[in-house]
C-alpha cells in the first residue's frame, strides 16, 4: 500500500512508530545501495550497543538506619556510653535497557582487509534529544568520522528535537530556503565542505550523490523510493490513525491544513476530524 503524502509521513515521526521506520530505512537503504555501487564497494549495516537506565529515581540513593540508643536510667547520675551502630544500605533497583542504534558503511576491500569509505546514518529520536548516552555516543562517532578518512552522509527525517547534523545550523540557515528534513553530507577530502539537501514536509525525499573514494563517481539514490519501501513493507496503514491532532511534533498551521487536505483526498481522513 503506498504512503499517503508525496515525501515524509509526519505520523511517522512519533516515538512508537520511528524506531520501526528508522531500522527499515537503513535495511532497504543498504538494498538500495548495494544495487547502485560498483565493485569492489559494498555496503554493510553495522550497530552501536549501549546501555540506558530507563527511569532515574528522585532522591538519596541510601539512606543510613539507626536503631535506637539506651539511655541512662534516670538519677543515675552515670556517663551515657555510646554504643556502636551498624548502618544498614537500602538497595535500590534502578531498570536498564540495552539499547542498539544501526548505521551504515561503505566498505572496500584493501590489504589490510577491508576500509570504510563512507558512513551513512539516519538520525534517530535519540540522536537529537539532549542528555542521552545514546546522543553522546552519536557525537562521539560523528567527529571520529569527520576527523577521519571516511565521507559521512547524515539523514535527518525528524522536524523535533535538537540540530544534531555535522552542518553548523547558522550556516545551513543562511544558506538554504526554509526546510523541515535535511541530508548532510561531508567529503572527507575537503575539509569543512557540507552538501545539504533540504526539503519540506510537502516535498518528496531527495536523489542524493554518496561520496566513494576520489576518482570514482559518487553513487546517486532515490530517498524517497527507499521510504516507499519502508512504507510498502511496514504496519503503517494498519497501525497508525491518520488525525492531525496526533503529529509529535505539532504540525505548523499551513502544514496541519495540507495533511487535511491530502487524507481526504485519499479516503484517510480519521472519523471525526475536522
Amino acid at each position: 500500500m503506498p504512503a499517503p503524502f508525496p515525501g515524509m509521513d509526519p505520523f511517522l515521526e512519533h516515538p512508537r512508530f520511528f524506531p520501526g521506520v528508522h531500522d527499515r530505512f537503513i535495511a532497504y537503504l543498504s538494498e538500495a545501495l548495494q544495487a547502485a555501487l560498483p565493485a569492489p564497494y559494498f555496503a554493510e549495516i553495522n550497530e552501536r550497543l549501549w546501555v540506558d537506565t530507563v527511569e532515574r529515581p528522585i532522591g538519596p540513593d541510601v539512606d543510613v538506619l539507626r536503631g535506637d540508643q539506651p539511655s541512662s536510667p534516670e538519677g543515675s547520675g552515670g556517663v551515657a556510653v555510646a554504643t556502636a551502630v551498624t548502618a544498614q544500605p537500602v538497595v535500590i533497583t534502578v531498570p536498564v535497557e540495552e539499547r542498539r542504534e544501526t548505521y551504515l558503511e561503505i566498505r572496500s576491500p584493501s590489504p589490510d582487509g577491508e576500509r570504510v569509505v563512507t558512513t551513512v546514518e539516519v538520525l534517530s529520536l535519540t540522536n537529537k534529544t539532549p542528555g542521552p548516552r545514546g546522543r553522546t555516543l552519536y557525537l562521539q562517532k560523528q567527529q571520529e568520522v569527520l576527523d577521519s578518512d571516511i565521507h559521512l552522509v547524515e539523514i535527518d527525517l525528524l522536524r523535533g528535537g535538537v540540530h544534531t547534523t555535522a552542518v553548523p545550523l547558522d550556516r545551513l540557515r543562511q544558506k538554504a530556503p526554509p526546510f523541515d528534513y535535511h541530508v548532510c553530507v561531508h567529503p572527507f577530502e575537503r575539509l569543512g565542505e557540507f552538501h545539504a539537501y533540504t526539503f519540506m514536509l510537502q516535498e518528496p525525499l531527495p536523489t542524493v550523490a554518496v561520496p566513494l573514494l576520489p576518482g570514482d563517481a559518487a553513487v546517486r539514490i532515490n530517498l524517497q523510493a527507499v521510504f516507499d519501501r519502508c512504507y510498502d513493507t511496514g504496519p503503517y496503514r494498519r497501525r497508525v490513525c491518520y488525525e492531525p491532532s496526533r503529529v509529535v511534533p505539532p504540525l505548523r498551521p499551513e502544514q496541519a491544513e495540507w495533511v487535511r487536505r491530502v487524507l481526504r483526498e485519499k479516503g484517510l481522513l480519521s472519523e471525526g476530524s475536522v
